[in-house]
Parts: C-alpha cells; sequence; structure tokens
C-alpha cells in the first residue's frame, strides 16, 4: 500500500505541509516497498477520513496528481483505490496508466459509511467505455467496515464476483490492519476456483505462510510502517522481512 495524504477538502488535510513535502514523502514510501521487494504498489486516499461511498472529483485529482508527481519512480505496476468509489477509482486508473483497481464492485452492504451498493454493470461498462481493459478489477467481497446484507454468504458472494467476471476476489479483515478470517478465505478459494483470491487485510511476517497456503496473493499495508501503525511512513525492514518470509 501507498497511503497518500489526505486529498484538499478533506478533515484530515489540514496540516502545514508544503505539497512537495507530500510528494517527497510518498516518493520514500514507493522507494521503500520497492527496494524492499514487492510486486505491486497500491495508491490510496486512505487518510481521507471519515470515508464516503460517493468522492468529489477533487479526491480523484488530488490521486492522479500524486501518481503522476511519482511516476517515474514506479518500477512495479501500480494500481488505485479510492474509498469507497469503484467509478471514480477505475476512471483514475485509466487516467494514471495503472494495471489494476480495487474496491467493493458488487454486493450489498450495511457499512459504518451507509449502505453500500455498488452497480456492477455501471463498473465494467465504466472499463469498457474507457478502452480500459487492460485494467484489472479486484473485488472486495468481505469488505472493512461493513457487513453483508440478507446474510448472503462469502461462498455467495464469491460466486456472483466471478460469474460476472471479475478479475480478483478479496477478502478483509472487521478493519485497515486488523486479520481476515481464515474460513472466508478457504470458503472464497473453494468456490470461486479460477479467480485467484487475495487476502486484503491484516498480513504480516508471522502470518503469511499459512495466508499463502490458501490465498493467491497479499495486500499489505499497516503491518509494512513504522511500528506497524497505518498512517506511519513504510518501514524498509519490514518489508524486506515480509517478502523473505512469502519467498519461503
Amino acid at each position: 500500500m501507498v497511503h497518500l495524504p489526505a486529498s484538499v477538502g478533506q478533515p484530515q488535510a489540514l496540516g502545514a505541509r508544503s505539497v512537495r513535502e507530500l510528494i517527497s514523502g510518498v516518493k520514500k514510501d514507493i522507494l521503500a516497498l520497492q527496494n524492499g521487494g514487492v510486486n505491486g504498489v497500491l495508491f490510496c486516499n486512505e487518510s481521507d477520513l471519515p470515508y464516503t461511498n460517493r468522492l468529489k472529483s477533487e479526491v480523484a485529482a488530488w490521486a492522479a496528481f500524486f501518481v503522476g508527481a511519482v511516476f517515474d519512480s514506479l518500477k512495479v505496476p501500480h494500481g488505485i483505490n479510492l474509498l469507497w468509489d469503484p467509478i471514480a477509482s477505475i476512471e483514475t486508473a485509466a487516467a494514471t496508466d495503472a494495471k489494476f483497481v480495487r474496491e467493493v464492485m458488487c454486493g450489498t452492504f450495511a457499512s459504518d459509511m451507509g449502505l453500500l451498493a455498488p452497480d456492477p454493470a455501471q463498473v465494467l461498462e465504466t472499463r469498457t467505455r474507457l478502452r480500459a481493459d487492460h485494467i484489472a478489477l479486484f473485488t472486495n467481497i468481505v469488505p472493512e467496515f461493513a457487513s453483508a446484507l440478507e446474510n448472503r454468504t462469502v461462498a455467495q458472494r464469491a460466486k456472483a464476483a466471478s460469474y460476472f467476471g471479475f478479475d480478483a476476489i478479496l477478502i478483509s479483515g472487521p478493519v485497515a490492519g486488523e486479520e481476515f478470517s481464515i474460513d472466508d478465505l478457504m470458503e472464497a478459494k473453494t468456490t470461486a476456483k479460477d479467480v485467484p483470491v487475495i487476502a486484503n487485510t491484516g498480513v504480516r511476517a508471522a502470518n503469511i505462510k499459512k495466508t499463502l497456503e490458501v490465498a493467491d496473493g497479499v495486500i499489505v499495508g499497516s503491518s509494512l510502517k513504522i511500528d506497524g501503525k497505518t498512517f506511519n511512513p513504510v518501514d524498509e525492514n519490514r518489508v524486506k522481512e515480509l517478502m523473505l518470509a512469502a519467498r519461503k
């Protein structure tokens, strides 16, 4: 994860640091991740608390600006995740030469941000409209801060995501940085046999062995930060420790 500084107009964007200082901080995170051996980076507006499911246009503009500002530093594929808006995420991905997008793209959830009810047809139509079929769509079927409505099981959600043609299925814990349920991971993997299943939160060097015994990949943020805290800078030593454990 590359957690971007809080977007312009957001409550957390009240600090005194200049844009150039903010860009420098993002570049340092990217350098630490790449030096540590990651396979890709995912840009996210994690600092835009509290989250919403419909973004204003300046948030996407802010994210695109930062990706452009650090673009020459990127040596691995990158993705986009603008919480919690799949359309804005795909539009920003198409504008920044991203290779994948992470969001909640199907299903209906009661969340701490209100009702999450993305339109999967619109999601896929947006990718087609932008001639961006090269962008992989990663849909989160067990999202943080949310519970599925109508008691739909993980298996049911995984089957639907696979049937709709999404490129990967993500399984999360209750909030950012907290571990997913291994049962949820196994249920999704067993159901959606032809679609990669990715552990989305709470992955650490200590649990990556058991995670990769089931999952096809992981997305990691908090455990790679200084002291394991989500909004701290990336700690290169933690990245190297995780990647060493993953390769083993």
